[in-house]
């Protein structure tokens, strides 16, 4: 019986992030579903198919952080981690204690970023 992959939804309304993440996510063994606003992700029930959320913060009409509070609402377990290029959004937030880096500015690195999303992922599941 072959194990499920984790998967990792991404939500960035800039389609060469999402692409590139993608790309990153999958040569780690993730599944990957890509969503181009905080909309589509909340619509059909797609929060309770992913494993792990990376959203941008900057994004029209719902930002990452109204998407994370959502997200967290519904699901308190899901790990959620932001990714933005506004330096001085990034700079501000506090450490969240979910015992993984749950904020990257742009550019960020790659395997920082997988290092992250194992991280919680372990942190998820218990490590089972």
């Amino acid at each position: 019986m072959a194990l499920r992959r984790p998967v990792v939804a991404v939500v960035d309304n800039d389609l060469r992030i999402m692409e590139s993440l993608k790309d990153l996510l999958e040569s780690a063994g993730h599944s990957v579903r890509l969503f181009s606003s905080a909309a589509l992700l909340l619509e059909n029930d797609n929060l309770s198919e992913i494993d792990c959320l990376v959203s941008d913060v900057g994004m029209p009409v719902m930002d990452g952080f109204k998407l994370r509070g959502l997200a967290q609402a519904a699901r308190p377990e899901l790990p959620v981690i932001l990714i933005t290029g506004r330096h001085e959004i990034a700079d501000q937030q506090p450490k969240i204690g979910q015992g993984y880096q749950s904020f990257f500015r742009k550019p960020f690195d790659g395997q920082a970023l997988l290092a992250a999303i194992t991280q919680a992922l372990g942190t998820k599941s218990g490590d089972t």
